[in-house]
């Protein structure tokens, strides 16, 4: 009894660990915000205006006029940050570049997404920092996003 007590108490302690681990751990800007030039390897061909589901997150080429981009970025800030979740890393509408974080309810994994003005339109990375799979959140939110990005 005393040792599936002490095991039962080390696997919760590892467990608060992992968890304060994924919680706490720090956003460099400098890691995330950064350049989506070149494209990720698995896209080989981008399609506009579509979202490309990636095992590690998704991305999108958003066909726009070059004059609308830095609005479209200001709005695209804004609808991320009404996210639930959701913080600015790094960036906004006027460098042309935008990291935002966004973290899931429980564990607070955390998942990065990058917008940034291209001379076709904007450019969106979703992606995620642990783990091998994100079980397509990242597609999702991208779709939730510019959904509410044209309307």
């Amino acid at each position: 009894m005393r040792k599936s007590m002490v095991l039962a108490s080390a696997v919760l302690i590892l467990a608060a660990g992992a968890m304060a681990y994924i919680r706490l751990a720090p956003s460099d800007p400098t890691q995330w915000n950064v350049a989506l030039t070149p494209r990720p390897a698995q896209i080989t061909t981008p399609s506009p205006d579509k979202i490309t589901v990636l095992n590690d997150g998704a991305y999108v080429d958003l066909n726009v006029a070059a004059d609308q981009t830095q609005a479209l970025l200001a709005k695209l800030d804004g609808i991320a940050l009404a996210s639930p979740r959701t913080q600015r890393v790094a960036g906004s509408a006027e460098t042309g570049r935008i990291t935002w974080v966004t973290r899931s309810a429980f564990w607070g994994f955390p998942d990065y997404t990058t917008a940034e003005s291209t001379p076709t339109g904007i450019t969106i990375f979703a992606r995620q920092r642990f783990g091998a799979g994100d079980w397509g959140v990242n597609a999702a939110r991208l779709a939730a996003w510019i959904t509410k990005l044209n309307t």
